[in-house]
């Protein structure tokens, strides 16, 4: 399917998802929103496609948020069901998604990172929560996810005031996995790559039973992740025989996803 704002490539296992509207520093309007939640939920549909990485057009942005020129023309702020750019609201994927940022990442372009589960980040990226500073607030999980990430009174000196954080401090706060100077889609190709060495059947299971256990006690999360979806899914996969034969064996193992 062709979209008007996204490019979606698939390399393997891996679907790569770029925000295509370098002119507004991939900002996301209507059309944007739509086309977003339409790939997330194809590659959540597709057994062949195992992570994603979500990323920007051109050298300077990520996703700036939304299109506040939409807005201003009397656009809304109306997101799809599933959340600003498809991917906010999405709690049932549990299939892993990584952020590759390269430039800025503001309002709902930072919340699009804070969904993801790997977050890696260029030189020039820069992290921001600003819609204060335009009469608004953070309604697509950023008032709920940076305290989580890194702390109350941090995330409150952040919110509060829409300062903003370079991709330094964004590592040492714990916001990014890994800062790059080079080619930061190369970077998130390898972190996928690793994921991708590991059965997707574990990988979804340990996502699912970690974000649970957020909002549970260590005892009640060991207690009920026998019985989560996911878990449940791989305990019964073919790839939970094949990992310990393929060890036994002393080979690679040859995942099925299943």
């Amino acid at each position: 399917m062709t979209y008007q704002h996204v490019n979606v490539a698939r390399e393997g296992r891996c679907t790569i998802v770029t925000i295509d509207r370098p002119e507004a520093h991939n900002a996301l309007n209507a059309v944007c929103h739509a086309e977003l939640e339409d790939v997330f939920d194809k590659f959540a549909a597709d057994d062949e496609q195992w992570v994603a990485i979500i990323t920007g057009a051109g050298p300077k942005a990520f996703c700036a948020g939304h299109d506040l020129k939409q807005q201003a023309a009397g656009g809304g702020l109306a997101t799809p069901p599933k959340g600003f750019g498809g991917l906010t609201k999405r709690f049932d994927l549990a299939k892993p998604v990584i952020a590759a940022v390269n430039g800025i990442a503001m309002g709902g372009g930072f919340e699009i990172a804070l969904a993801c589960d790997i977050v890696v980040a260029s030189e020039n990226a820069v992290f921001a929560l600003p819609e204060p500073r335009v009469g608004l607030a953070a309604l697509a999980g950023g008032i709920q996810r940076l305290p989580r990430e890194i702390g109350l009174t941090r995330a409150m000196g952040m919110m509060l005031t829409g300062r903003r954080v370079k991709a330094e401090e964004a590592f040492s706060l714990g916001l990014v996995n890994e800062v790059v100077s080079g080619d930061v889609l190369e970077a998130a190709r390898r972190w996928a790559s690793e994921i991708l060495a590991c059965s997707p059947m574990s990988v979804r299971a340990t996502k699912e039973a970690v974000l649970r256990g957020l909002s549970r006690s260590i005892s009640e999360g060991i207690s009920e992740e026998w019985e989560y979806p996911a878990m449940k899914a791989m305990l019964a996969s073919a790839d939970a025989v094949e990992g310990p034969q393929a060890f036994a064996e002393k080979r690679k193992p040859n995942w099925k996803g299943r």
